[in-house]
């Protein structure tokens, strides 16, 4: 059984930084892409950032581009972002999930991804 927990998500303040963490199991890991993703209340959810099963290709949303970075450790089975930067604008509940395939696309469609976590929140004050 596939599983995959977020962890990581916090409150902070304008300007601030958090890393989100995410591990999945179930699966073979490095074989596979991984994604971020954010949901706001009211919003529709949104692709942050995915990359490669081996983390050599990544993509970013215009909105993230610069502040965010995706990186994964194949060995721990463990996929991050560092949220550097972060703006009130960026609070949502974070998601990951894994894609059944080895490379993601730049269009972050969640529609490509097959096992979701349940997230975790991210909440930054003015």
């Amino acid at each position: 059984q596939v599983r995959v927990v977020e962890s990581g998500g916090g409150l902070v303040q304008a300007g601030g930084s958090l890393r989100l963490s995410c591990t999945a199991s179930g699966l073979t890991f490095d074989d596979y892409a991984m994604g971020w993703f954010r949901q706001a209340p009211g919003k529709e959810r949104e692709g942050v950032s995915c990359l490669s099963w081996s983390g050599a290709t990544t993509y970013y949303a215009d909105s993230v581009k610069g502040r965010f970075t995706i990186s994964r450790d194949n060995v721990k089975n463990t996929l991050y972002l560092q949220m550097n930067s972060l703006k009130p604008e960026d609070t949502a509940m974070y998601s990951c999930a894994a894609n059944l395939r080895t490379h993601c696309s730049a269009s972050l469609s969640p529609y490509e991804y097959n096992y979701w976590g349940q997230g975790t929140q991210v909440t930054v004050s003015s």
